[in-house]
């Protein structure tokens, strides 16, 4: 302006300098020469360049400043589960905590890391894994456990550290081999889980080796949950009240299975030859329903194992336990340690064909590749339309694919696991059936107390079915609908996902 011969306080020059960099520029104030306009030019690109740039990455490194972070949080939380890792496994079991609302807490060493989950919802602690103070800051000694999910190296050094602050408080660490299972035990840890060794030992019990049978997949005390194919026996296309099964041998049929898909039934539920019926009761009944049907649909064919690692050769373990005959198929000659084996590439479909496909009453796909199993269950689905075909998966959005594609039960190592860490915490309150279908127990919510169980409306309302009715060591099996459920006991329940989460917004506080 002094170049153009006017004049202004500073007050007035501090005026224009903010309403042009702002882009308000109202007028009452301009230049009349080219180098004026130029000058102002200059002065609006260098406000368009403030606001559109400065000012957000000012505002966002503000947000995720470090200091929001929280770094100390032993006067405000209990009750609580710290984990020490953010994975797959510990974030389904985040889930399940959540769903149970039971509160967590997540140590994250990094701060950037921690910025990112705290963004993403989830309650965190920045502090080093292997620093005991770590383990004050989270409250550890009112905490209901520890839980470890990282490589049996650092999840050793973090026993130690925990161990430091708390002897008594439960450590839940995983592992992938026997010996660092020893390693973690010496160093403090509580429980120890191999979960590759798991899921094949749950795949194993899944396989119905072509007959009738009524095979266990799991318990809750005294209540057995078993399943059973019941192609060529009498109870194909008659529904359940037709077909007497409760009479004749005091079991329930609490859910069915259909081209992979789970649901609950009731009395006008039809069987199919492709059925997989669901069963609760004692082992008394479970054996009534197997002297019954063990006549019917015999194979003496070869279950196929598809992969020869760790959840391949676990799985072949349990079938030689059940005195059920397998061969494993391994393009891996190194993996081949006894008469087991058969060398060769499973997704050539000639080399299955000279493998027994057609005379297999199942096959069981192991390998950590999910690309490689939904390939493998198209192609023998495609073989072999009657065959039994369970695979696992490593990533939650496989396992609708793998349904999809044919398979006719799906298991997750982070799920099983999961729930596995779960129970070890909380006594045993879920078991998992399959991807997605648990049978699970909790103490009477107060809006059921006094209710019967048919007037409760649970499997109307959520689909969940109730199974059995606890009090302590007491079970009542399969409870007539006009039970009631009353203070002090607990249910015990089955049901998919979705079910299972109606039911706990619907009925628990």
């Amino acid at each position: 302006m002094v170049y153009e011969n006017r004049y202004y306080s500073w007050i007035t020059s501090f005026y224009w300098t903010t309403t042009n960099m702002s882009t308000l520029g109202p007028g009452d104030i301009t230049f009349t020469s080219d180098m004026g306009r130029l000058f102002n030019v200059f002065v609006s690109f260098s406000g368009l360049i403030y606001i559109l740039g400065l000012v957000p990455l000012t505002f966002v490194k503000l947000y995720q400043s470090p200091e929001r972070i929280h770094r100390d949080l032993r006067d405000t939380i209990s009750d609580h589960i710290i984990l020490t890792h953010y994975d797959h496994l510990s974030s389904l079991l985040i889930k399940k905590l959540k769903q149970f609302r039971i509160t967590y807490v997540l140590v994250e060493p990094e701060l950037k890391k921690a910025s990112e989950l705290m963004d993403m919802g989830f309650n965190i602690v920045s502090s080093d894994l292997d620093d005991k103070d770590a383990y004050e800051k989270v409250n550890i000694n009112k905490s209901l456990g520890v839980v470890l999910t990282g490589n049996h190296f650092l999840n050793t050094s973090i026993t130690y550290a925990v161990r430091q602050s708390s002897k008594t408080i439960p450590v839940v660490s995983t592992a992938d081999s026997e010996s660092a299972s020893e390693v973690l035990y010496s160093a403090g840890a509580s429980n120890v889980i191999r979960p590759g060794e798991m899921l094949g030992q749950l795949l194993a019990r899944r396989i119905t080796a072509g007959n009738a049978l009524a095979h266990n997949i799991g318990k809750f005390g005294r209540l057995k949950i078993a399943e059973a194919t019941v192609k060529g026996t009498p109870l194909v296309n008659k529904t359940l009240i037709t077909s007497k099964l409760r009479e004749l041998s005091g079991v329930s049929v609490v859910g069915i299975w259909e081209k992979g898909s789970f649901s609950t039934v009731d009395a006008n539920t039809v069987i199919s030859e492709r059925s997989v019926i669901v069963l609760a009761g004692s082992q008394e009944q479970i054996d009534q329903y197997n002297e019954i049907f063990c006549i019917y649909n015999i194979s003496v064919g070869q279950v196929l194992i598809i992969g020869g690692g760790v959840v391949g050769r676990a799985l072949g373990k349990t079938l030689d336990e059940k005195d059920i005959d397998y061969k494993i198929i391994e393009k891996n000659i190194e993996k081949v340690d006894s008469d087991k084996y058969i060398i060769g590439d499973a997704s050539d479909k000639n080399f299955l064909l000279r493998s027994g496909i057609l005379t297999s009453p199942a096959v069981a796909i192991t390998t950590e590749d999910d690309n490689v199993n939904l390939f493998l269950t198209t192609l023998i689905r495609g073989i072999r339309p009657d065959i039994q075909i369970i695979s696992r998966s490593n990533l939650d959005r496989t396992v609708d694919h793998l349904y999809r594609a044919g398979c006719d039960f799906v298991i997750s190592l982070s799920s099983m696991g999961a729930n596995s860490i779960f129970n070890l915490l909380k006594k045993g309150n879920i078991l998992m059936i399959a991807e997605g279908v648990d049978v699970f127990k909790v103490d009477s919510p107060k809006k059921l107390i006094g209710k019967t169980i048919m007037s409760s409306t649970v499997r109307e309302k959520t689909g969940c079915s109730i199974v059995a009715i606890t009090s302590g060591d007491e079970v009542m099996i399969n409870p007539e609908p006009s039970t009631e459920i009353e203070k002090g006991k607990s249910i015990v329940l089955i049901g998919n996902a979705e079910a299972e989460t109606k039911f706990f917004n619907q009925f628990t506080d």
